[in-house]
């Protein structure tokens, strides 16, 4: 998008929202997202295992490229699962990590790092209908270990996806 088209869509948001006057909410939402395509987040090992050599899976501890970042992996998330990008998107932090709730609970998404057991009883508890975790969020392996055990007590239904 030009630099031309979003200065448009500024200026066209601060007048609808002055032309609102009073009647216009105090949180109303006049603004756009700008997104690029770019190539994947994840590293090659990621789409084709079967192509790496033993020796070299110890280098690969995460399957992320390193300068990506959370709301990286969320859109491509989003755009796997097939979830509009133009959903409402809203970060809380839930047992001290950052979740991306997008579309009010459809899915839940936390990227960080030393996720526990609770983080995870809390995004579960609140049964999105997908849950996404990076595979090296889990602070140990007890917590990647009862991940599914979590989810099948809370919420069955819910789809799972780890990165």
């Amino acid at each position: 998008m030009t630099e031309v088209a979003k200065e448009r869509i500024r200026r066209a948001g601060r007048k609808i929202k002055e032309e609102a006057g009073v009647t216009a909410p105090a949180d109303l939402d006049i603004g756009f997202r700008c997104l690029r395509l770019s190539d994947s987040n994840m590293e090659n090992v990621y789409y084709a295992p079967e192509d790496m050599k033993q020796e070299t899976l110890f280098s690969l501890i995460d399957n992320v490229k390193p300068d990506r970042t959370p709301e990286d992996l969320l859109f491509q998330v989003m755009l796997d699962l097939g979830v509009l990008l133009s959903s409402s998107i809203e970060v809380k932090e839930i047992a001290g990590k950052k979740v991306f709730n997008v579309a009010d609970g459809f899915l839940l998404a936390c990227f960080d790092h030393d996720v526990t057991d609770e983080t995870v009883r809390a995004i579960a508890q609140m049964k999105p209908y997908y849950a996404v975790f990076r595979d090296s969020s889990m602070a140990n392996d007890s917590v990647a270990t009862n991940f599914d055990e979590i989810f099948k007590s809370y919420s069955p239904d819910t789809v799972r996806k780890v990165l």
